[in-house]
């Protein structure tokens, strides 16, 4: 008879076999101790222990928000350079020595302030001697009228010839073009004395002066620059094909058929270097007669209140003017716009809560938007946080990302400090 331990082995054996256990690979014509046996029951009922399954990892959590679609103005913005509308150039009429700066370089001064003083000694010296001359002159023209006044009945008594007659009366026209000729020299050396004092010909902001007490100047001296700055002008130049958009507006003021404050509905802006906008509006006033053959384009100017000449000649900055509307278009918040290589993407949510990459065309940025001109239809949701969660998940599993990744939507709030 076969004993306990015997049947144990065979029915251990026979099972093993049916379940593939790894208990089977001990099943050999040999016997067991009870310690071996132990182990092999062990092994055995490990091998039968079902593999627990993972959790599936929830759907991530994205923030959307709704495509909006409005009218949006549309802007143009062109580099532009500040340049008063008068930079009078100070140059003496005169030549002399230099005696005195009466302003203070980089002060605002008022037209008809004295600026400079010149030596005046040598034009007052002129002012005696064209009197003197003068003079002179008056007194020959004096004895001259005198002769003719005495000569005239004499002449007619024929008590002198009438040669003599003629002889005053020559003289006597000679004298009084003497004395007119002396008078243009006093006037003229009265306006030369004059211009030692040099004055400012407009308001404005007087520059540095480029001459020190003491210099010799003359007519081809530059001193300084006044330059008018209330209004201050832009000048910026547009493309020939932006400027043919306008261009019978353009015609109908420059030919008095609408009036220059028409212009006034149409208010330029002002951006200034530092990116920060200037608070008063322009118009435009000025469009160039002809368009630059070098460079297709033609230059325009807009004049800009300037109170407290916070703009100056010569800055750099950015004119900005509407020239239309994009009527119905359709606004993303920008932080949903994918941009990879030059090509833009959106992840759009589909009403069951998958989200797809599709790609889009973008416009304009207006506000903290952008605007989408193809791939996107009213209505739609796009992410506008969470975009990296949907990456990772699209690169672990690529059909997944083509059917559309499941996420858990929520509504995207505009925060306070933003601006639309």
């Amino acid at each position: 008879m076969r004993n306990r331990q015997d049947l144990l082995y065979s029915d251990l054996c026979a099972s093993s076999s049916k379940r593939h256990s790894p208990a089977g690979l001990f099943c050999r014509p040999q016997r067991w101790s009870l310690p071996g046996l132990g182990l092999l029951l062990l092994l055995s009922s490990l091998g039968c222990e079902k593999k627990e399954v993972a959790a599936k990892p929830a759907p991530p959590e994205v923030v959307v928000a709704d495509v909006a679609q409005q009218d949006v103005p549309i802007y143009n913005e062109w580099v532009a350079q500040l340049n008063g509308p008068v930079n009078a150039e100070i140059t003496p009429k005169v030549q002399g020595y230099l005696l005195r700066q009466n302003y203070q370089n980089g002060f605002f001064v008022k037209q008809g302030q004295l600026l400079f003083e010149l030596d005046p000694r040598q034009y007052e010296a002129d002012v005696e001697q064209a009197k003197a001359q003068l003079a002179v002159s008056q007194a020959n023209l004096a004895k001259a009228d005198a002769d003719v006044q005495r000569d005239t009945p004499l002449a007619a008594q024929q008590a002198i010839p009438q040669k003599d007659l003629d002889t005053d009366l020559a003289n006597q026209a000679a004298l009084n073009a003497e004395v007119k000729a002396k008078k243009a020299a006093l006037e003229n050396a009265q306006l030369n004395l004059s211009w030692t004092k040099i004055f400012s010909p407009v308001d404005g902001i007087a520059g540095v002066s480029n001459s020190q007490i003491g210099d010799l100047v003359g007519t081809s001296t530059k001193m300084t620059t006044v330059s008018q700055v209330d209004p201050i002008w832009a000048y910026y130049s547009v493309s020939e094909s932006a400027f043919l958009s306008f261009a019978p507006q353009a015609t109908a003021i420059i030919t008095g058929k609408v009036s220059l404050a028409s212009l006034n509905s149409r208010p330029v802006e002002f951006i200034q270097a530092n990116d920060v906008p200037y608070p008063l509006k322009g118009t435009i006033i000025y469009v160039n007669r002809q368009i630059g053959t070098q460079t297709g384009t033609i230059q325009l100017a807009a004049a800009f209140p300037n109170p407290d000449a916070i703009l100056r000649p010569g800055g750099y900055g950015r004119v900005r003017l509407k020239t239309g509307d994009y009527k119905n278009a359709l606004l993303v918040p920008q932080p949903a716009v994918i941009e990879v290589q030059g090509q833009y993407q959106l992840i759009v949510v589909t009403p069951d809560k998958k989200a797809v990459f599709r790609p889009v065309k973008v416009g304009e940025r207006v506000g903290s938007n952008w605007i989408i001109t193809e791939g996107l239809k009213p209505g739609e949701q796009v992410v506008v946080e969470g975009i990296q969660k949907i990456q990772a998940a699209a690169g672990q599993a690529p059909q997944l990302a083509r059917e559309g990744i499941p996420v858990t939507p929520k509504p995207y709030v505009v925060s306070s400090g933003g601006s639309n």
